[in-house]
Formats: structure tokens, C-alpha cells, sequence
């Protein structure tokens, strides 16, 4: 199993949902994060002063999935999220050892 991370703009976190589930993704945990990347955040005018927002806001999604679909929805994510603009995001797997879910103490694939 993979656990699958993806640091996007929260503006495109609909399309993410949407071709997620369309690959029949079933559970996933969105938090809200700021940070920067290679932009380092921007400056703004409001009222006709000019500011400085170092963290940009972003969002943050979790799903585990099988070993065999991890590339599948990494690209599927890719797809929905990219807008072409620097500060589309990131997306990274990481194995995962145990999964238990809690309610029936079922492990591994069927925790899922």
C-alpha cells in the first residue's frame, strides 16, 4: 500500500475530488496548509498599501491506495490539479506498512 500526499491550490481541490472518485478512490483526508515553494510567496495591494504574504494558502490531500493503483492516481491527480502556473503543487507516495481500521479491526487491503 501507498500513502499518497498532494500539496495543491485549493481552488482546483473540486477537480482533484472528482477524478479521485472517478477512479473509484474511496477515502481521503483534505487539510488545509499554507507554504511556498519556489515562488516564495507574493505581495499584494490592499487599500493602496502594498504587502507581503510569505505563505501561500494551499491544500492538503491524504488517500492510501493499493501498490497497483498508486501511479494511476498520482497521474489522475496531476492531471485535475495542474494549472500550468507556478504554484500547481506537489504530489509524493510513501509506502505504509500497517492499516487498521478502527471501527472493525480489519488490516491491510480490506481497511481500506
Amino acid at each position: 500500500m501507498k500513502l499518497i500526499t498532494a500539496i495543491i491550490k485549493p481552488h482546483r481541490l473540486d477537480e482533484v475530488r472528482t477524478a479521485l472518485q472517478e477512479m473509484g478512490v474511496d477515502g481521503l483526508t483534505v487539510t488545509e496548509a499554507s507554504g511556498y515553494g519556489r515562488q516564495r510567496g507574493h505581495t499584494e495591494v490592499y487599500r493602496g498599501a502594498e504587502y507581503r504574504v510569505d505563505l501561500v494558502p494551499k491544500v492538503r490531500i491524504d488517500m492510501v491506495v493499493e501498490d497497483a493503483d498508486a501511479e494511476a492516481v498520482i497521474d489522475a491527480v496531476v492531471r485535475a490539479a495542474r494549472t500550468g502556473k507556478i504554484g500547481d503543487g506537489k504530489v509524493w507516495a510513501v509506502p505504509v506498512e500497517t492499516v487498521v481500521r478502527v471501527r472493525t479491526g480489519e488490516r491491510g487491503p480490506d481497511a481500506l
